[in-house]
Parts: C-alpha cells; sequence; structure tokens
C-alpha cells in the first residue's frame, strides 16, 4: 500500500494513502468520541459522555492494533 495520493507508486512520499487512512483513523478516534463526551455531558448525560468516549478511543486503539500493528513480525536476532 505504498501509493501515494495522486497516484503514483513512488515510495519517498510521505503521505501514502496507508499513513492517511491511519492518521484519519486516530483523529476520528480521538476527535468524534470527545465532541459526542462533551455535547453528552452538557445535556446532562456525563456517564453516557464518559463511555462514549472510552469506547470510541478504545476502538481506535484496536482498529490500529488490527490494521497495522498486528501484521507485524516483530522478531529477535536470528541464530548464529
Amino acid at each position: 500500500m505504498a501509493d501515494s495520493v495522486d497516484g503514483t507508486d513512488e515510495t519517498g512520499g510521505f503521505f501514502t494513502r496507508d499513513k492517511l487512512l491511519l492518521l484519519s483513523i486516530v483523529v476520528a478516534g480521538i476527535v468524534l468520541p470527545g465532541i459526542a463526551r462533551r455535547f453528552l455531558g452538557e445535556a446532562g448525560y456525563g456517564g453516557l459522555g464518559t463511555i462514549v468516549f472510552v469506547l470510541g478511543y478504545a476502538g481506535m486503539i484496536f482498529l490500529v492494533w488490527y490494521g497495522w500493528i498486528r501484521p507485524l513480525e516483530l522478531t529477535g536476532p536470528v541464530d548464529r
């Protein structure tokens, strides 16, 4: 998934589709639950707002783990 935003195959570009997707998931996982928590708190549902924020944040962490961290093969040094 090293395609850049303009559709070229340059691997040296910073804004690849994969990185933009990761960035949007992280931003949405923090901003959207935070906004929902604020509105629910102002409406008198502070406890529900906290639950919404925690579930949204935890969902974002799970998606990042499942999509980017889990597939990595983290191994130690190879036997000599």
